[in-house]
């Protein structure tokens, strides 16, 4: 049985030594490295901008995972393609013409995903669905880490695999992921399971990703 994949969400990380703890999480296992971009406006924190990913893109060849929770994201589409993104994923509650916005994601060249808060409805995505390689499911509400796993989330995310069919449309699960629930949010449908805490806050990075990847804890 393949395992789910983790992508480690570099907002958690120890921004004195980012490019060693890439490395780490990338000989470790993860396959995806996850950067939540936050404008202050769209959630209430400020992160970081395309110039992070610029920089980190030649020390890694991970998948540069990017979840731009900004709002009029259509503006800077290329600004973070041309830094390095090999996936761009936009808020839903964020884009006035998400259908627009995805096909343009799309024309640069990279695949598209489309996020949902945890209040927002999986309507929200019901005529895009073709448009998409990838929905981030969130389990927190968006702007910090260190949150707690919303359960409620659970029978949305088998909802949405039952929505998506046959596609080949990725399940990524956002926020509050740990060993303790990993199992159950993959059991519901998801096969990308990004964290921060759960990796970044370990001694042993190599470790937590397999803990996550089985769902047990090895320790």
């Amino acid at each position: 049985m393949k395992l789910v994949r983790i992508a480690p969400s570099i907002l958690s990380a120890d921004f004195s030594c980012l490019a060693e703890q890439v490395q780490k999480i990338e000989a470790g296992g993860a396959e995806l490295l996850h950067f939540d971009v936050m404008d202050g406006h769209f959630v209430p924190n400020l992160t970081f901008g395309p110039q992070l990913i610029r920089a980190l893109r030649s020390k890694s060849r991970l998948i540069f995972d990017v979840h731009l929770m900004i709002e009029h994201p259509e503006r800077y589409l290329h600004d973070f393609v041309d830094a390095g993104a090999d996936l761009l994923t936009v808020s839903a509650e964020a884009c006035s013409h998400l259908h627009r916005i995805l096909q343009q994601i799309r024309s640069l060249g990279i695949k598209a995903g489309a996020a949902l808060n945890p209040a927002t409805p999986l309507s929200a995505l019901e005529y895009v669905l073709d448009e998409l390689d990838l929905v981030l499911v969130m389990s927190v509400n968006p702007g910090f880490g260190g949150q707690e796993f919303i359960p409620a989330i659970l029978p949305k995310i088998t909802k949405l695999k039952e929505m998506l069919g046959d596609r080949p449309v990725e399940i990524a699960v956002d926020g509050g992921i740990t060993p303790d629930n990993a199992a159950v949010v993959v059991a519901a449908g998801a096969t990308i399971l990004v964290a921060g805490t759960a990796i970044f806050g370990a001694q042993d990075t190599t470790l937590a990703i397999k803990m996550l990847q089985t769902g047990k804890r090895l320790v």
